[in-house]
């Protein structure tokens, strides 16, 4: 299964390299693209919990790492939530 890094920029300046096993990613986001926090998560949320669901349709067992950024990610979201405004962009995808 091809591994997939896509970098993101959080509302305060921070980037970040997330991690997907699987490249279903480029189904949910468009790099160069801005979404609110909470589409943001949403997106996020429903295509890494896919990503792991393709790794344990193929190898019998989830993906812990997937569901690791899965939750890495809420947790950094967390702070945004109340945020009028603020956007998450998708920088890049990289294999």
């Amino acid at each position: 299964m091809p591994e997939m890094i896509f970098r993101v920029r959080w509302p305060d300046g921070r980037e970040t390299d997330c991690y997907s096993p699987s490249l279903v990613i480029r189904d949910y986001f468009t790099p160069g693209q801005d979404y609110s926090v909470r589409e943001f998560l949403a997106k996020a949320d429903t295509a890494l919990t896919e990503a792991s669901e393709r790794v344990r349709a193929r190898y019998g067992f989830p993906c812990s790492r997937a569901l690791r950024q899965r939750d890495a990610i809420q947790q950094a979201s967390a702070a945004f939530l109340n945020q009028s405004g603020a956007q998450v962009r998708i920088l890049s995808f990289s294999l």
